[in-house]
């Protein structure tokens, strides 16, 4: 047991640095590609996939180490380490519903900033800078950065490719290309149709919270009916002489087929109770 514990945790630490310290770009594939929208659209933006690895295999070794010292069976720190791999990716999936919900409050006050500064006379520029400033607290951060990336280029059209990867927002893809093409071709309705989309972007927020309401209890619940099996597990894991029957060959085929079919169910129960998301066409 001893040797197999330290096997797990050297090729834990070798996985961990790996991901960490590896200097090499790779192509992105297309699991890469997903993490790196998902890190974007939680807000993380600087953290690299690799580092994501790093952390879902820290937690793996961590978890999986602490409870196999606990319980004294291995199959149930394997099981327990699995699943704390996931906490990681399952985290940043939240993380990401939260920051689009919160966007989707804030952005119909900053479009109507935005019309209301150009309609003051304000440059496209300086009406979008001023957003660091005056817009909705929860969208200036990406604003001021944007301030200045263009303070310091003088380049428009990089400055809102940059804000773009900063927002990670299908309706801040909208209005950025609508800025895009304002300040390409001209646009004497560009106030017209800022008011319009911000009526428009009221309207879909007001009918999401609205299912996402009715939706929540059901989320809860299948939340809860996962958890609490191994809740009770790691209960017991303080009871060696019960715990113990998990150690046979029967008893890790059971951990195992739980630990999938928890997984599985509750993947596909946010599936079928799933509410359309708004995909990044322009992104």
């Amino acid at each position: 047991m001893g040797a197999l514990i330290g096997l797990v945790l050297g090729l834990g630490l070798v996985l961990v640095l790996w991901a960490l310290a590896d200097p090499h770009p790779r192509p992105r594939g297309r699991s890469t590609r997903s993490l790196r929208e998902l890190l974007d659209a939680a807000g993380l933006s600087e953290v690299t996939p690799a580092g994501l690895f790093g952390l879902c295999g820290g937690s793996f070794l961590v978890a999986g180490l602490v409870m196999t010292i606990v319980s004294r069976v291995l199959v149930v720190g394997l099981v327990f380490g699995a699943l704390a791999a996931l906490l990681p990716v399952a985290t940043l999936r939240g993380r990401a519903r939260r920051r689009a919900r919160e966007h989707a409050d804030l952005w119909p006050d900053a479009v109507d900033n935005l019309a209301s500064a150009v309609r003051a006379g304000l440059s496209l520029p300086e009406a979008v800078v001023q957003l660091g400033e005056r817009g909705p607290e929860g969208l200036r951060e990406p604003f001021v950065r944007f301030g200045r990336d263009y303070q310091s280029t003088g380049r428009f059209d990089a400055a809102l490719d940059r804000l773009k990867v900063r927002l990670a927002d299908p309706t801040g893809d909208r209005v950025v290309e609508a800025l895009r093409l304002a300040r390409d071709v001209g646009g004497g309705d560009l106030g017209r149709m800022l008011r319009a989309l911000s009526g428009f972007l009221r309207e879909e927020a007001r009918t999401r919270g609205e299912l996402e309401a009715r939706q929540s209890w059901t989320v809860n619940a299948a939340r809860l009916a996962v958890g609490a099996p191994w809740v009770v597990l790691a209960a017991l894991s303080l009871q060696p002489d019960v715990v113990a029957r998990y150690a046979t060959a029967t008893g890790a085929v059971v951990l195992t087929v739980g630990a999938v079919v928890c997984v599985v169910a509750f993947r596909l129960m946010l599936w079928i109770g799933r509410l359309p998301q708004e995909r990044r066409v322009l992104a």
